[in-house]
């Protein structure tokens, strides 16, 4: 059903991952390219992150909607979990395979945005652990027949 916690879960999971488009990675004390031209390092500033966001966003709304086949509720909550991952990682990655001399002549500051996934890590596995709790549920009423 629609109106389980595992949903409110899920939205929020997808509203903090949707909080990238507001809040930095990142911010920088000298403009330095190709990441920081603008002081600061957000979610816009690679393709690769801007579909790890989108599809981080997208997953748990699609998790919503699945509430009649559980197990692939599971899976795609495991997805979202995953590309919240990978995003901070890939984040890193991009912005220290930049260039030594980018890190050395610029001082980085973390921003709000760089936890935001990890609070939609924590949302989606609520969302996954009630899930469970639905799915074993029904199998004990199953059992009971």
């Amino acid at each position: 059903m629609i109106q389980r916690i595992q949903t409110l879960f899920y939205a929020l999971a997808s509203l903090a991952t949707g909080g990238l488009f507001f809040l930095p990675f990142a911010s920088s004390t000298k403009a330095t390219e190709p990441y920081l031209s603008d002081k600061i390092y957000e979610i816009g500033d690679d393709p690769i992150m801007l579909g790890l966001a989108v599809i981080g966003i997208i997953c748990p709304l699609i998790a919503i909607f699945l509430f009649k086949n559980r197990p692939v509720q599971l899976r795609i909550g495991l997805l979202t979990i995953v590309f919240n991952i990978l995003l901070p990682l890939v984040s890193f990655m991009l912005i220290y395979n930049s260039g030594k001399a980018m890190l050395a002549s610029a001082e980085l500051n973390d921003e709000m945005g760089i936890f935001l996934p990890i609070v939609a890590i924590i949302f989606a596995a609520l969302g996954n652990r009630f899930v469970k709790k639905d799915d074993n549920l029904v199998k004990s009423m199953d059992r009971l027949r």
